[in-house]
This record gives structure tokens, C-alpha cells and sequence, in this order.
């Protein structure tokens, strides 16, 4: 007996599902949770170094920042729902605010 499902619409299927899940989070936190915005940045720095030849070493000489800080484009509840856009994550503490939990 074979599986006559299509493996195309079954993944759809299951990433409709996905989305529906989160946005349900986003729009209904749970009150009882804490709930802080977080995200995560990287700043390149370019860093040289400095051979020690008594030591045979690489010896950490300057530090230099090469580009700013910048927001991270996706954002995160410590209640643990992740991945929301900025507008997604703002929706998600106003509701949590509006339902007494934040």
C-alpha cells in the first residue's frame, strides 16, 4: 500500500499550520508569562596582531569596530515566542500589556 499524499501539499499543509500557531502567540500571550523583547546583534570588529618571536606567538595588538550596531530584524519574547518582525513583536507586548501580563 503506498502513500498517495502529495509530499509538496503535506509541507504547505504543515507550514500553514506553523504560521497560524504563531501568529495565535503573538496575538494571545499568555499572561502569566513574562514578557521582554529581546534580540540578537553581531558588530564586526577587525582585530591584528602582533608576532612574538620570543614566544612564537600571535599576540593580540588593536581592536577596531567596522561597522554600528544595528537592530536585529527578527525578535524574541523571554515568554519563548521567537522569530516575530518588529511589528509582530510590538503587536505581541501590547496585547500582553493589554491583558494585565507584561
Amino acid at each position: 500500500m503506498t502513500d498517495e499524499r502529495d509530499p509538496e501539499a503535506t509541507l504547505d499543509e504543515w507550514k500553514e499550520a506553523m504560521r497560524a500557531e504563531h501568529a495565535e502567540a503573538i496575538a494571545n500571550p499568555n499572561p502569566d508569562e513574562d514578557h521582554r523583547i529581546e534580540g540578537v546583534t553581531q558588530v564586526a570588529h577587525r582585530v591584528t596582531f602582533e608576532y612574538d618571536p620570543e614566544a612564537d606567538s600571535l599576540e593580540r595588538d588593536a581592536v577596531e569596530q567596522v561597522d554600528e550596531l544595528t537592530d536585529p530584524e527578527l525578535r524574541s519574547c523571554s515568554c519563548g515566542v521567537r522569530g516575530m518582525t518588529p511589528e509582530e513583536a510590538r503587536e505581541h507586548v501590547r496585547a500582553a500589556h493589554e491583558a494585565g501580563g507584561a
